[in-house]
């Protein structure tokens, strides 16, 4: 998909089902889609039917009673699939074999390109691939949406594995799904899950009329028998052997009683050692002289005939041992049909059969199950009762409100349409201000509170001055007066005896290191070259060109590719002020000729960039090489910075139209592109490679990924969170899994409003080779009128 097919794809995509919000660059507004609702769209991932296991079977249930009660929800199913009992799965988005790495992640990037609302994961160590299932981490660590986890097991006293696995996909969360409030507590308490984060949802249950229970037993030949029944997957982990040793006693005061053992035995104890555990249970129960007080149905049920099956039984038992199960979805279904339960008190039943809705005994005791089967069977008054009292708990957690529950989780973390940004207001000058003294700018922040530990750091101060040459809405005096400041900095950040200038300086104005990095120095000689041209002073013009010229020749060594760029900008920047500047000229000559050469030589069919990876203030090469192409009339250079450019791009937008900043997390990763976390810096890069792109080419595919670029800072993002603030023009640190956040460092804020004002210098350009459209005029009001207007609104504040 081209760049452009994204673009007007993602306008579409932001319009829909809100009020249209008037862009930059549109022809007329009349050309603005109107609002359309649209379902939401959620990625659904777990096992599923025919597959044979509980998680399965949850996942089935949700994907069809979402499916069922809420139409405004659309629901992709990504489906677990167990390498050693394969099936087919007609209705999935993609099936994602347990033990493949390769599925994991190919269905991320299928999750991402669909551009869904939300992603649901249902968790259980037991499903994925890896040491404790972490291979599915390869998955949710490559989605953008928003992450909502159903943990179905919640441990208190996980392996070392288990606990690595679990805090990481808590840490991508934006929302936790369990089914008790033990497992909350534990979450909070012992994993530190802030409570605001975890939802409770009891499990959900079938809606059937109460009081069938002789009808169904009918089917089955049972007419007149007291039956009792467990469901599941057959294993050690049941309990079986003690119901079973209760059963002597129990039919010794109920001969008639019927004890129905159903399902299949688990898949992985029959690849072990077949069906050699039933036989051990059919042997001790002929031992104890009640097989025929037994009837076993060795079937993994559908969930109909499930509910057929518990509707014929009077007492539900779940003997389970251990007593950390957090979920049992067959003990939801017996509450909700009516049925008296006697349990071990594990998590689940602890709570749902609390006030008498069933009675408790402890685990492997063969006489307490004896006494409280045998109570209930003979009082049929007392049984009636707990029958009657569970079927009202169940209204509880019935389909239709179960529906209701986790179709309102997706509603709360999936990104809402953003309310109209008002692009054209002027970020304020406080954050700038705040983060400033009479040394330079501070690198960090908590919160907007400066962070004076981490001191200064050069990158900082010489993009708050290239800001102080573009800031035309700040008073001059203003930008006077902090420009030199920031000069100042500069300035003594050079080491003459290594000729490169250093990066880091305490809060005590002692430097940490000789020599700052090759970007810093980079980025330097960028910042003086566009401060001979721009810089709010003439004095400091001069000072520009005095520091350009110290520094060109050292700085032409550097050999780093982003390195290579920045020297080149500022290379550029001093040009167009002195165009006969021979080592200006050898650096835009040497880098834009390496940076082709990089391309040409990295360059595959999925894959038109420099370097097998990618990092941060990517667009800057491509933004290089356009630039020297054009001062060089190089048209080999301007088709690869311009296929470089669009290949970048096509990384940073989302399915839905949204901008999509490199996350840091992609670092020193081959050939691939991370979603979290995105910084502000990539935004302001993409909107000045955009500019010269467009000045190069007309085409407007460019204004309008600008454009998705600096809405990103508004809302227009992956999590809806607005990061910079119009009032103060501080910027928060990025967008995480969880939110923004809430840090307001110096790059961020600088980043915010060099993005402005790039736009609004492009929108100026911009402007003359259309038809003087309503946008156009009403750009060109703001453009003429708005600076000095917010000058006096700055200088009276």
């Amino acid at each position: 998909m081209t760049i452009e097919h994204h673009i007007a794809f993602g306008r579409q995509r932001q319009l829909t089902g809100s009020a249209a919000v008037l862009p930059f660059f549109a022809d007329s507004p009349a050309n603005i889609p109107q609002a359309v609702a649209q379902p939401l769209r959620l990625a659904l991932i777990g096992g599923f039917r025919p597959r044979k296991c509980g998680i399965a079977t949850f996942t089935t249930d949700l994907f069809e009673q979402i499916g069922l009660h809420r139409s405004d929800v659309s629901v992709d199913l990504h489906v677990i699939d167990s390498p050693s009992d394969p099936h087919a799965y007609p209705d999935a988005r993609s099936v994602i074999r347990a033990d493949s790495v390769e599925d994991y992640r190919i269905a991320a990037r299928r999750i991402n390109e669909d551009g869904v609302d939300a992603v649901w994961l249902q968790h259980e160590y037991g499903i994925f691939g890896g040491e404790a299932g972490d291979m599915v981490l390869d998955l949710i660590d490559r989605v953008a949406a928003p992450l909502i986890v159903t943990l179905h097991t919640v441990l208190a006293e996980p392996s070392a594995d288990q606990r690595r696995v679990l805090d990481h996909i808590l840490r991508r969360a934006s929302r936790i799904m369990v089914m008790s409030h033990h497992s909350c507590g534990l979450l909070a308490r012992e994993y530190g899950v802030d409570p605001a984060r975890i939802a409770v949802i009891p499990h959900g249950a079938p809606d059937r009329p109460f009081g069938r229970t002789e009808a169904f037993k009918a089917r089955l030949g049972l007419s007149d028998r007291p039956v009792m029944m467990t469901f599941g997957l057959l294993g050690p982990g049941k309990g079986l052997e003690t119901m079973i040793e209760a059963l002597p006693a129990i039919v010794a005061e109920h001969p008639q009683a019927i004890y129905r053992i159903v399902g299949a035995t688990h898949p992985n104890l029959v690849a072990s050692e077949g069906e050699a555990y039933r036989d051990r249970l059919v042997a001790l129960a002929e031992k104890l002289g009640v097989a025929g007080n037994i009837v076993w149905d060795n079937r993994f049920l559908d969930t109909d005939e499930l509910l057929d099956a518990i509707e014929a039984c009077d007492i539900y038992v779940t003997p389970y041992p251990n007593l950390q199960q957090s979920t049992s979805g067959t003990l939801s279904y017996a509450v909700a049909l009516g049925k008296a339960v006697v349990s071990t008190p594990y998590v689940h039943a602890t709570e749902l059969l609390s006030d008498d809705v069933g009675m408790l005994v402890p685990p492997r005791s063969a006489d307490a199950l004896a006494d409280a089967v045998n109570a209930l069977l003979g009082d049929p008054d007392r049984l009636s009762a707990m029958q009657r009292r569970a079927y009202a708990r169940g209204r509880e957690t019935i389909w239709p409100r179960f529906a209701e529950a986790t179709a309102g989780l997706v509603e709360d973390v999936a990104v809402a349409s953003v309310k109209p940004a008002n692009v054209l207001a002027t970020p304020g000058f406080t954050g700038v201000r705040a983060m400033s003294d009479d040394t330079g700018m501070y690198q960090h922040a908590i919160g907007i509170v400066p962070d004076r530990r981490h001191g200064y750091c050069i990158d900082d101060n010489v993009r708050a001055l290239i800001l102080m040459g573009e800031a035309d809405a700040v008073p001059l005096a203003e930008r006077q007066r902090w420009a030199t400041v920031y000069a100042s900095f500069i300035q003594y950040a050079w080491n003459p005896d290594e000729r490169r200038f250093r990066n880091f300086m305490a809060f005590d104005r002692t430097w940490c290191e000789s020599i700052g990095s090759e970007d810093s120095n980079g980025r330097t000689l960028w910042a003086l070259g566009h401060a001979i041209g721009h810089a709010p002073d003439a004095g400091l013009r001069a000072w520009a060109r005095q520091w350009f010229d110290i520094a060109v020749g050292p700085l032409s060594e550097v050999s780093y590719p982003r390195a290579t760029a920045f020297t080149m900008l500022g290379a550029i920047e001093a040009l167009k002020v002195l165009p006969d500047h021979a080592q200006a000229r050898d650096i835009v000559l040497r880098g834009a000729d390496m940076l082709h050469r990089l391309l040409q030589a990295e360059r595959r069919p999925d894959w038109a960039w420099f370097e097998t990876v990618l990092g941060y203030d990517n667009p800057r090469m491509p933004q290089a090489l356009i630039e020297a192409a054009r001062l060089m009339d190089r048209p080999d250079w301007l088709e690869s910075g311009l296929d470089s450019l669009r290949f970048i791009c096509r990384q940073q937008i989302s399915a839905s139209g949204r901008f999509r900043a490199i996350g840091s997390e992609t670092f020193h990763r081959p050939f691939e592109t991370m979603p979290f976390d995105q910084q502000p810096l990539e935004a302001w890069a993409a909107i000045d490679a955009c500019a010269v792109a467009w000045d190069a080419t007309g085409d407007k595919a460019w204004l309008d990924h600008a454009e998705a670029a600096y809405r990103w800072y508004l809302g227009e993002n992956d999590r809806g969170v607005a990061l910079g603030d119009i009032a103060s023009g501080r910027c928060r640190d990025g967008i995480t899994p969880q939110g923004a956040n809430e840090n307001c460092g110096a790059e961020s804020i600088l980043a915010f409003q060099l993005s402005y004002y790039a736009m609004q210098a492009l929108a100026r350009r911009a402007r003359p080779r259309g038809r003087p459209t309503e946008t156009a005029r009403i750009l060109g009001s703001a453009l003429v009128d708005r600076p000095q207007q917010d000058a006096h609104q700055l200088a009276n504040s």
